[in-house]
């Protein structure tokens, strides 16, 4: 499969799809490397946001954007893009792709930037990618990442992951800049499972917090996690190394003790005794553990796989588990050796 990246590679047309915030600072991210950058959006006011006032309101709120980004809501305007971010909310991903392939040239690569597994079918998001798009070449970028830092320039790591070693150098050195260090990989599958789970795990460690169950559960809930996304990932043909990076143990460090993360947040709120549908009502940005759970546990079970943490989350958030209950049976599974 060849790519339309051209030969330099520092200077591309990047287009973005989604305008939320992590594909707000995505678009920041390529305008500082120096590309031409366009976001569509299908909300007109982000639209008017963003190219008059270099800012988006709505989902990125004190970020000053770089003129350079022009964002439209005609997906024709990235027609002409030799990289395409794709930055919508994993559960709709396929329905926007299904609409605007023909919109998308052969060979352009594109860029997995959402995190999850497909409830419908179970897919991986770059499986999903390859029986849609099966003439563009796939990358994964991942990584402890929170928007506004990153749009704010604040120094940030990242893995980006293809499968064909020297496309994804190219992608890195397209993207990168000095606030935004790209290490690159060849292992695309264990960089997205990373992504995946970690937002599960999150839930949980936010359920400790708000159950007051202290730092020590909170650390054992990390660790273990991570041993539930190792798993995961070598069924699917990941790499333990990788999972143990950037995008596997950076991501779970950061999601699961920082405020910001809108999962741990959600798992704090339910932990708090808030009741789940009264803590999204009205709200506009999507927390992508919540559909995570019911799919990477589904995924877990296919594969007979066990990952105790995740498909408790799975039972409190869509079987109306109690959580208190559902935490004394987790503890009083039988002991075992650790690895």
């Amino acid at each position: 499969m060849t790519n339309n990246l051209g030969t330099n590679s520092a200077k591309q047309k990047v287009g973005v799809i989604g305008s939320g915030a992590w594909g707000t600072a995505l678009a920041a991210v390529a305008a500082t490397s120096g590309n031409e950058t366009t976001l569509w959006s299908r909300n007109s006011q982000v639209v008017t946001d963003i190219n008059n006032k270099h800012e988006n309101k709505l989902y990125l709120k004190g970020a000053v954007l770089n003129p350079i980004i022009q964002a439209t809501t005609e997906i024709d305007d990235l027609s002409y893009c030799n990289v395409i971010l794709l930055v919508v909310p994993s559960q709709h991903l396929r329905s926007v792709l299904e609409m605007n392939r023909s919109k998308i040239q052969d060979g352009v690569p594109l860029v997995l930037c959402s995190k999850g597994v497909e409830i419908s079918s179970g897919l991986l998001m770059t499986e999903m990618l390859a029986e849609i798009m099966p003439n563009n070449p796939i990358a994964v970028l991942s990584g402890p990442t929170f928007a506004i830092e990153v749009a704010k320039e604040l120094p940030t790591a990242v893995t980006l992951a293809c499968s064909n070693e020297h496309l994804g150098q190219q992608l890195a050195q397209t993207l990168g800049s000095r606030s935004f260090r790209i290490y690159h990989s060849t292992d695309p599958i264990g960089a997205e499972i990373g992504g995946a789970v970690k937002n599960v795990i999150a839930i949980a460690c936010g359920i400790v917090e708000g159950r007051n169950l202290g730092d020590n559960a909170r650390a054992a809930l990390i660790t273990r996690g991570l041993s539930e996304i190792v798993k995961l990932g070598l069924a699917k043909g990941g790499r333990r190394e990788t999972m143990m990076g950037l995008a596997g143990m950076g991501d779970l460090t950061l999601t699961c003790t920082a405020t910001q993360s809108r999962n741990y947040a959600l798992g704090k709120a339910l932990g708090e005794g808030i009741a789940i549908d009264d803590y999204l009502k009205g709200r506009i940005t999507v927390a992508e553990g919540l559909s995570s759970s019911k799919s990477v546990s589904t995924l877990a079970k296919d594969l007979k796989i066990d990952m105790p943490i995740c498909n408790a989350i799975c039972e409190v958030l869509h079987h109306k588990a109690n959580i208190d209950h559902t935490i004394a049976n987790l503890l009083a599974r039988p002991q075992k050796a650790e690895f």
